[in-house]
């Protein structure tokens, strides 16, 4: 238990004195609170003493032992506020910190990390777990640590009068602690277990929102709601079991306690019935057992709060520890934009995409990449911008292989449209700005419009300032396009990747879009990958990718007198799309 304190205490880094300064305060705040104590008993003697004669009890020392309680109690207030002042934001500012740190680390993995890690996990990663360090984090610190120091300070306050009843104070501590170590392993084995149930809901979770479209529309609501309803149904059981694990240690933690508050009373009252302990340091005694373990009995329920952040810190840690893509890259400012592949091989785990692929794509010229489904042409895209790294042969441009270089000093030369558009739940201007955040409104007008969207940004309800829905939902598919190559517009960069720009543009705009796209690449490098014969037959180059290897390569006007993949490919789609070229 204290080794995940500590963990805790080294996770808030810089922020640490902080909580050292914290434990003192909460010494003081305690010392606060046992002085009222101690003084009311006093007091009391004073009153009997004065009953009996003994003493003369002045206004003057009624009004001091008023003015000592008030100072006590205000202390007692003042103290917990300067310990919540300097413990309890931390977690708020180090997991703030953590996101963005965490937001940089993904930015910089290989998207093959993306594929191996389920993705339910990472987003309960980034934003229920670290939530629950951020909200209980510094909770466990007081619960655990101040609660501790409170006890122990009320022990010794309490050895000041009677070494005797502190000792079963003690003893009643060291015997809940036992119990609390049989608490700590079963928690610890039962950690990982809940971590995961949790884990399974949010990935069931995300799974049943994504795919709601298609299971409304193959009508298969009761087979999807039976994947997330077995998720629930496994965390609630798991949390019963966890909760029926603890009971036994729990009580007994309790019992302890308990025990020793009993202990004490009686040790106070018989020590009062021999006279060897006047009445007021009795009652004094007897207010101590009911207050004295208060901050201790909290600590069994952070005992499994505590293995469940430390089972969090794990997951963070290894998320935190994946290897960057480009932890050897430097900043390189490119001589060049010609790109050529090296004998390039690449595989998916253990299925091979690429196979010694060998080209060039000279600077300023437009090359296009076709072939079947699954033959390589936008893997071949991802390795060029370095999303990632061929397993044998080089990616090269302008002589730089790309893996010398860090992945920001690569993309800002590459602009890409996707054929899958993702647009953020933000305004139209801010998504169309996201390819340059300090472009002007203008700029991102004059980028619309080159793309062919200013007309139908202007009939939404709010124009440039609408906000769109997740993911772009408010717009069809070609608006979305439209706007994505606008992105790319405004980002000017050097190299531009069209992967299926046009696949979802309708006939109508399609003229107007393939005119933007000339704007767009104007004295840039331009690979794109398309089946839409319109784009691709005034290309320089035509590369034509079949399982994984470069079958064909010319201009539009070599390969058609060629018989292979291209041609068929040409005739097929002439017969799909209605027209025939002469």
């Amino acid at each position: 238990m204290f080794s995940i304190i500590r963990r805790i205490i080294q996770w808030s880094g810089g922020r640490r004195k902080r909580l050292y300064i914290g434990f003192v305060y909460s010494f003081f705040n305690t010392l606060f609170t046992a002085m009222p104590i101690m003084g009311a008993a006093y007091g009391l003697n004073l009153i009997i003493r004065d009953m009996k004669g003994e003493i003369t009890l002045t206004k003057a020392e009624a009004v001091y032992m008023l003015g000592f309680m008030a100072m006590m109690v205000a202390g007692r207030f003042i103290f917990a506020y300067l310990r919540a002042a300097a413990q309890e934001s931390i977690g708020y500012e180090v997991t703030a910190e953590q996101r963005i740190r965490m937001g940089d680390i993904l930015k910089r993995v290989p998207l093959g990390f993306f594929d191996k890690n389920n993705a339910g996990e990472l987003a309960s990663a980034v934003t229920t777990d670290l939530s629950f360090v951020e909200m209980l984090g510094m909770k466990m610190i007081d619960v655990v640590v101040n609660g501790y120091i409170s006890a122990i300070t009320m022990v010794l306050c309490l050895a000041f009068y009677n070494p005797g009843i502190a000792l079963i104070a003690w003893a009643g501590i060291l015997s809940s602690g036992w119990f609390l170590s049989r608490l700590n392993k079963r928690s610890k084995a039962n950690a990982p277990v809940h971590q995961k149930a949790q884990d399974g809901m949010i990935a069931a979770t995300i799974e049943y929102v994504r795919g709601m479209a298609v299971v409304k529309s193959f009508k298969q609501d009761g087979v999807s709601v039976a994947g997330i309803r077995q998720a629930y149904q496994m965390s609630k059981d798991i949390n019963i079991k966890i909760e029926k694990d603890y009971v036994p240690s729990n009580c007994l933690h309790l019992l302890a306690l308990k025990a020793a508050s009993v202990g004490m009373m009686l040790a106070a009252a018989l020590a009062a019935a021999h006279g060897s302990m006047d009445i007021p340091t009795m009652l004094m005694m007897s207010i101590f057992s009911f207050v004295i373990f208060g901050h201790v009995e909290q600590i069994n329920g952070a005992v499994h709060v505590l293995q469940i952040i430390d089972a969090t810190m794990d997951k963070l840690e290894k998320i935190e520890k994946a290897e960057f893509i480009d932890k050897d890259g430097r900043d390189i400012e490119l001589p060049a934009y010609d790109i050529r592949f090296r004998d390039v091989s690449f595989a998916y785990e253990k299925r091979d995409v690429l196979k010694e692929v060998s080209f060039t794509i000279p600077e300023n010229t437009t090359t296009a990449i076709i072939g079947p489904s699954g033959s390589g042409k936008s893997t071949l895209c991802s390795l060029i911008a370095r999303f990632y790294d061929a397993d044998r042969g080089s990616v090269s441009i302008g002589g730089v292989d790309v893996k010398a270089m860090t992945c920001d000093s690569l993309l800002r030369n590459i602009s890409m449209v996707f054929q899958k558009v993702y647009l953020f739940n933000d305004t139209v201007l801010n998504n169309i700005r996201f390819g340059k955040p300090e472009a002007s409104r203008a700029e991102v007008v004059e980028a619309a419009q080159q793309a062919c969207c200013h007309e139908f940004i202007m009939d939404l309800p709010d124009g440039y300032e609408t906000v769109l829905g997740d993911g772009g939902a408010t717009l069809s598919g070609g608006e979305k396009q439209r706007i994505s190559i606008a992105r790319a517009m405004l980002k000017n960069a050097p190299i531009v990747i069209l992967d299926e720009a046009t696949a979802s543009v309708d006939p109508e705009n399609e003229q107007a879009i393939q005119k933007a796209i000339s704007n767009l690449v104007h004295g840039k490098t331009m690979i794109i990958i398309a089946h839409r014969l319109a784009t691709i037959h005034n290309a320089d180059q035509i590369l034509v990718v079949d399982q994984g290897r470069i079958v064909q390569r010319g201009t539009h006007e070599e390969l058609i007198k060629q018989d292979g993949i291209y041609n068929r490919f040409l005739t097929i789609r002439e017969v799909a799309e209605g027209w025939s070229m002469t």
